[in-house]
């Protein structure tokens, strides 16, 4: 899952962003609206973390501006004042879900993980394909009951792989949703290595992640 914060209080986005990345979430952080503007006119997201009140406007006006061309990007809406009128006002303009700070980051993260699997394939927080299961919350994964053994970048993967099995998707699809910029010494080639190791550990198995020439990846059943 790659998200979007968009927040100027550095010291609570830096704090945050550094919990998502020991959860398997790549995130980029825009401190004002027109950062956010940036990255969003050369990145998509799977989420946007957005604050209402920003250096230079509201966040709700970057949120209608994102629904008015027609992106459909889950955003959860945060703020430290959110009254009834701010909800309302939000959730009409098109906001997904809010949160109030302070927050806890267990909620802040399955609040995300419940806005992407709306536009998985499988819908449920514990993802199933054949003998493979992986939770997302734990991101831990059993094949045929033994525990797999898997690195941070490795579950996030197979996780990204899980929510839309029997579907081919992109290396830099891929990609864009293990890394963040700041991830930018980490090259391409890198899913390559990751989808090789996750080949190995499900070697013997009746789930494989077949390879599209020119088209990308996708995991499925065996047979």
């Amino acid at each position: 899952m790659r998200v979007l914060m968009i927040e100027d209080a550095t010291d609570l986005a830096e704090g945050v962003i550094a919990r998502f990345s020991k959860s398997g979430i790549a995130c980029d952080l825009a401190g004002s609206l027109d950062a956010a503007r940036d990255h969003l006119a050369v990145q998509g997201y799977d989420a946007l973390v957005l604050d209402i009140n920003l250096p230079d406007g509201s966040g709700r006006d970057l949120l209608r501006e994102i629904r008015a061309r027609g992106d459909r990007t889950p955003v959860l809406m945060l703020t430290a004042l959110f009254t009834i009128d701010d909800r309302v006002a939000a959730l009409d303009l098109g906001a997904d879900d809010y949160l109030v700070k302070p927050f806890d980051q267990r909620e802040l993260e399955a609040r995300l993980r419940a806005l992407v699997r709306r536009d998985a394939e499988q819908k449920s927080d514990e993802l199933a394909l054949g003998q493979l299961r992986y939770s997302p919350a734990q991101m831990q994964a059993t094949l045929d009951g033994n525990r797999l053994d898997l690195t941070r970048r490795e579950a996030a993967l197979l996780g990204l792989l899980l929510r839309h099995a029997d579907q081919p998707l992109s290396k830099e699809r891929l990609y864009d949703g293990l890394f963040a910029f700041n991830d930018a010494d980490v090259g391409l080639n890198a899913i390559e290595l990751y989808i090789a190791r996750l080949r190995k550990k499900l070697a013997g198995s009746d789930v494989v992640i077949l390879t599209q020439r020119g088209v990308g990846y996708r995991i499925t059943r065996d047979g």
